[in-house]
């Protein structure tokens, strides 16, 4: 009796840790963003009002990111993020960080349709009977000089560590199983491990 209550308790306490980690994490970079603006700004707030307010952090860091998608999304804001750019890749060690996480970002970004995953698609790798997760990347034509003939092929990107590393392979389009899975929720299954994938997945009409 006591063995079956001990593993009861063991399994539901892994179950409330895994719920709660997500969690956590999530809490802990949005308060590290928060007091990282609230610290940048504590000495500008402190000299118009004269006392600390708490609270301001929070407001600060809503209040930046909404006028930095403002900015982002008018002629002007575009060139000046253009400028600002430019000046950022003239950093040598600064410039391959930047790049990295820039592209990494617009993989995920929905409004940027040229550089974004297209779908998240089921492919046979790394070997004949072993299949894998992947995002359909590009579309890739590969000419044989030597008879001019030509074969499209698709890129599609499997993730071997989370989301940040993995690699590119090129298959041909008959390899390809086209899920009816949403990006995000592919995000979710690669995040999880597996463990958020349906127990059914079916083909997508598009």
């Amino acid at each position: 009796m006591s063995i079956s209550i001990g593993a009861a308790f063991k399994r539901k306490f892994l179950t409330g840790l895994f719920v709660s980690i997500p969690a956590v994490f999530t809490i802990f970079i949005i308060g590290k963003f928060v007091g990282f603006v609230d610290s940048f700004l504590e000495p500008f707030y402190y000299k118009i009002l004269g006392y600390h307010t708490q609270g301001l952090g929070f407001i600060s860091a809503i209040i930046i990111i909404f006028l930095i998608g403002v900015v982002s999304t008018n002629v002007f804001g575009k060139k000046i993020i253009g400028f600002l750019e430019r000046i950022f890749l003239k950093i040598p060690v600064f410039k391959g960080f930047y790049t990295a996480v820039k592209q990494l970002v617009d993989a995920f970004s929905p409004g940027n349709k040229s550089v974004s995953f297209k779908k998240f698609v089921i492919i046979e790798y790394p070997r004949t009977g072993v299949f894998a997760f992947g995002f359909l990347t590009k579309e890739c034509t590969i000419r044989k000089e030597r008879n001019g003939k030509e074969s499209c092929l698709r890129a599609v990107y499997v993730p071997t560590n989370n989301l940040y590393l993995g690699e590119i392979v090129l298959v041909s389009e008959s390899d390809v199983f086209y899920t009816n899975i949403p990006i995000d929720e592919g995000i979710k299954i690669i995040l999880s491990g597996g463990i958020a994938a349906p127990n059914m997945i079916g083909e997508s009409n598009e």
